[in-house]
């Protein structure tokens, strides 16, 4: 798994758990829901920290909670 479908799997995981939609992720993140759903189908290439703050800022949790999991601890070195 790479870094980005990491983001994106993280995101829905978030989302299911407090069981809102990506759209309602966007309206409380401050978020255009164009954004999100370039993130969510693979298409943006590079989220940037910016905007993931936001995400975690309209999920109500810190940066730090959201790369907190053993997905991102296991993630593979990119640069080869």
């Amino acid at each position: 798994m790479d870094t980005r479908q990491a983001v994106v799997e993280r995101i829905v995981e978030l989302c299911n758990n407090r069981n809102i939609t990506p759209n309602a992720l966007s309206y409380r993140a401050g978020v255009p829901q164009s954004t999100i759903k370039s993130i969510l189908n693979n298409e943006s290439l590079n989220p940037g920290i910016v905007t993931i703050k936001k995400l975690c800022d309209g999920l109500e949790i810190t940066l730090s909670d959201f790369f907190d999991t053993d997905t991102f601890r296991n993630l593979e070195q990119e640069i080869k």
